[in-house]
């Protein structure tokens, strides 16, 4: 039993990593290590690392401060999902939406990705904490969101898998990059049936670093 406040930093983000498209895609690796290193967060969840060269750079820059790690695979490219951590990890699951996007929109490329919600299991302080890492459908329109129904539907199993896993856990995060504003229905779904509470909406400071954002959503 704790007997004391248990300090945790949490990092997530999404890398936009696609090789050979995204741009100063290496220096941009380089600089994520750099940093990881340097701040010593607890746990990273990372979005879009594509390339599983890009995911074991990461592992061996990051073998003395996040010295677990796992990667989950998934769909044509993969999920592009990995978590790195200080604790040890104890077990890893992945699901894999059921719905994700249209094969023939292959200029969006969310159908090849083999969207899914991973789950790694660390033990934090004697603490058993469920760490999730997600990346929903992306939203390319926000007038003409053609996959609404796409993020619904993901969010409703996203929430259904954390209910079903999560039973034993002293501790829920879930981090990623969700494509949704605060009051966007999947957003609601997930905070209304978890109990989950919403880091960027409760959080009394909040420091940006650049002129606009986006989605910036972490639980």
């Amino acid at each position: 039993m704790l007997t004391s406040p248990v300090r945790l930093r949490v990092f997530s983000l999404n890398c936009w990593g696609i090789r050979y498209l995204s741009q100063h895609c290496r220096e941009r690796y380089e600089m994520i290590g750099e940093l990881l290193q340097r701040e010593g967060y607890d746990v990273a969840m990372l979005q879009e690392v594509w390339s599983e060269k890009d995911y074991t750079f990461l592992k061996k820059r990051l073998t003395s401060s996040h010295p677990h790690s796992h990667y989950f695979k998934s769909g044509v490219i993969g999920s592009g999902l990995a978590v790195f951590s200080r604790h040890k990890i104890h077990d890893a699951f992945l699901y894999r939406y059921s719905l994700n996007g249209y094969p023939y929109m292959a200029h969006h490329g969310d159908w090849f990705g083999g969207k899914a919600v991973g789950m790694v299991v660390l033990n934090i302080c004697g603490m058993v904490a469920h760490v999730y890492v997600t990346h929903l459908h992306a939203e390319y329109s926000r007038d003409k969101d053609t996959y609404l129904p796409h993020r619904v539907v993901q969010s409703w199993e996203l929430l259904n898998f954390i209910r079903h896993t999560a039973g034993c856990a002293d501790l829920v995060i879930l981090g990623g990059d969700l494509n949704m504003h605060p009051q966007d229905l999947g957003n609601r779904l997930l905070r209304g049936y978890t109990g989950l509470r919403d880091a960027y909406t409760e959080a009394e400071k909040f420091d940006v670093n650049c002129d606009s954002f986006f989605d910036l959503i972490a639980y």
